[in-house]
Parts: structure tokens; sequence; C-alpha cells
């Protein structure tokens, strides 16, 4: 008894101070069919999902403190490794007096400027799940203190409770071949996920440049993977979570229609220090052909000069790329690119498009094709999964 009256003294209190509560979010259908059959037989050539995420926003009086918590849901029907929750955001966050802000909780942060690839966003784990792009991100367990001041902007992050990647099942596709086995992943901490990772950031608008400097060091966000035999006797890959530290820059310069962009890394930790980086140029022609619509035109170069031994793709490729805003009342946009390695000669090409139906209902449209991927180890996982994906999502 003395407990309920306690908490229904807080939520009184509590009520009391709402200034503003907002519920939004949206609801997906998600349908994905693929050119061929995957390389395993288990895998399947189409999937169906539904996938649900709300949003709900309380701001108190006075505007200082304000609660959001965003819930995610995914349901395929193929997939069992892909039917998955997860809590996106669940922070408090509190905006002092004297420039500075303090977010606790589950949150999402992003950090990049480049198209092709975002070397430099490490603090959220990537929801691999989700899409092969990297773009879709778990949630992450932290305290950001954040102190704002005019010479530029302190991000001090204190981070606990890890996220491991997810990967595809054994029936999912975009995986590797072998399958990940995410129930024997290997951390080089001690104390696994309870390890403590930190980071501090920079950033500063220096006239048309935006700089950003960080160092980050705790269990890397990117795992390597190494063939291990299971119990069944079947060859699988297993995650390796290694403790590194890396230091990175982002840099973007608006110079007219041009837009300059880069992102570079310096990581220890997975074998010797090595450096990473993606530069690039964008410019835009603006009303093309007596339109509203823009064209930019991109171009980045990727680059790890860990070469043929790197844990990714991209050591040295080409992306050339495309965006078209229409500037419509329906925000019709594309964005279309290809990624050239030019040392083993492989390509992937992709292709987005997106378009409001009305204000609640949006409808987008990908396309993937990967060719000539056999000299490269992890892009000849996919070489059998061009695809074609719609997705509907609702939004309220």
């Amino acid at each position: 008894m003395k407990f309920q009256f306690t908490m229904g003294l807080v939520l009184s209190l509590f009520a009391a101070q709402v200034s503003a509560v907002d519920i939004s979010g949206w609801a997906s259908f998600e349908a994905i069919g693929f050119v061929h059959q995957g390389q395993d037989p288990d895998q399947r050539n189409n999937s169906v999902s539904f996938a649900l995420q709300p949003e709900f926003f309380v701001e108190l009086e006075g505007g200082k403190n304000s609660f959001l918590f965003v819930p995610f849901y995914r349901f395929d029907g193929n997939d069992k490794a892909r039917t998955h929750a997860d809590i996106r955001e669940l922070k408090w966050t509190f905006i002092g007096d004297d420039e500075w802000e303090l977010h606790v909780g589950v949150g999402k942060v992003f950090w990049g400027v480049t198209e092709s690839l975002h070397l430099v966003d490490i603090i959220n784990q990537t929801d691999l799940v989700e899409n092969p792009d990297g773009e879709e991100k778990l949630g992450q367990p932290m305290i950001n203190l954040a102190l704002v001041k005019e010479w530029g902007t302190i991000d001090l992050f204190l981070m606990s409770g890890f996220r491991e990647r997810t990967f595809p099942g054994k029936t999912g596709r975009f995986r590797s071949i072998p399958f990940v086995d995410t129930d024997h992943a290997i951390f080089e901490a001690k104390n696994k996920q309870a390890h403590v990772d930190w980071a501090v950031r920079y950033s500063h608008a220096f006239g048309d440049w935006d700089v950003g400097l960080y160092h980050f060091s705790g269990t890397s966000r990117e795992p390597l993977l190494a063939p291990v035999i299971n119990r069944n006797l079947e060859v699988v890959l297993v995650p390796i979570y290694n403790l590194i530290d890396q230091t990175s820059i982002d840099v973007q310069s608006t110079k007219g229609a041009w837009l300059l962009k880069l992102e570079a890394i310096t990581r220890s930790g997975q074998g010797e220090r090595f450096f990473a980086s993606v530069s690039g140029v964008e410019y835009t022609f603006n009303g093309v052909f007596s339109t509203q619509a823009d064209v930019g035109i991109i171009m980045e170069y990727l680059y790890d000069d860990r070469g043929n031994k790197a844990a990714t793709p991209f050591e040295d490729d080409l992306f050339v790329g495309m965006r078209v805003a229409f500037n419509d009342t329906q925000d019709t946009d594309l964005l279309a690119g290809m990624i050239i390695d030019l040392s083993r000669h492989s390509r992937t090409f992709s292709v987005e498009a997106n378009h409001r139906i009305n204000d609640n209902l949006q409808a987008s449209l990908q396309g993937q094709i990967f060719e000539n991927t056999r000299k490269d180890v992890v892009l000849d996982a996919l070489r059998d999964d061009d695809n074609v994906r719609l997705d509907l999502k609702y939004y309220y």
C-alpha cells in the first residue's frame, strides 16, 4: 500500500509538470524479391515483413526536461533472425542554463558526411538484419554530456551494455557463406558486454567548414569473423569483438554548388594499426531543364591501407552516384550509385527512390545488383542476391 501511494504521488507530480506530449511513429510493410536462388539451399527467394516504430515524447514545464521513448519491432516471415525487437531510444534530456546538455539512457548518435560509407559512425551498433547498407542502428545505453560553447561543442560519452551486431540467419539473404553464429560470440573484454566504453568528440563550424574530431576507446562495433566447426559439424563464422582505440576526423565544406567531404580513421586493436578514409565531392545542378528538380553528382574514393587483408570490401574503391530531388509536393527523390573495386574489378549497383503518396503514406523502392565478385571474399557471398525491395510506410 505504501509503495502504491508513493508511486501514485510521483506520477501525480510528474503529470502536473507535463507541458507537452507528442505521440507519432510509423508502421511498414516490406517485400523483397530476389532474382536468383541463393548459394545456400536453405535460403529463400523472397521475403515479406512488417515493422512498427512508435515514438513517445514528453516535455516538462520550462522545457529543460524531456523524455523520449522509441521502441521498434519487426516480424519477418522468412528469417527468424530478422524477427526482432529493440529500444531505439529511451532517454531523459536536461538542458542546462549555462550552455550544456545531459542525455541519459538509450540513445542514437550519428556522425558522418560521406554518402557511400560512414567510417566515423561508431557509437551505435549496426542493425544488419534491417538492411545490408548498414544505415540502421541499434539503441546504445549511454551517458552523454554536451558542452556547447562559442568555440565549439564537446561531447563526452560513457557507454556500457554493449550491443552485438545482428546478422541474417541461415534462411536469410544478404549473409555470409557460411552464416554467422551469433550465439557464441567472443569478447576480448573480460566483462564482455559490461565493459565501459568512452568517447570524446569536438565539433565546430569554421566559416564554410564543418569539422568533427573524436577519440573512441572500447569494444569495436565491427567484429572480426572467424571460421569454426559447431556441434553439428557445420562450418560457421563466430564474431570476435576486440578492444580498440580509434581516432577520427570528418570534414565537410560548402563552396557554392560544391560539397567537399572527408571521413578518416586510424584504429588499433584489431591486428596492426591501420588507416582508412572516404573522400569525395558533390556538385548540384539546380533547376535542371527549366524544372524544379535539383541533380547532384557524387564521386567518392574509399581507401583502407590493409589492402586485401581488410575485413571490409572497400579498400580501394570508387563510388559514383547521382542524387535527384524533384522538389514536388510528394517529396519525390532518387539516389543511384555504383561502387567499383579498382583492384578486384567487382561492381555493386544500387538505386533508391522515395515518393509520398499522401500525407501519411510513403513508398520506397530499392534495387541492388552485384557483379564480378568472385575475387572478393566478402562480396562474393552476395553474388546471387540481386534484389528489388518495396517498402510502404504509414506515418501517424
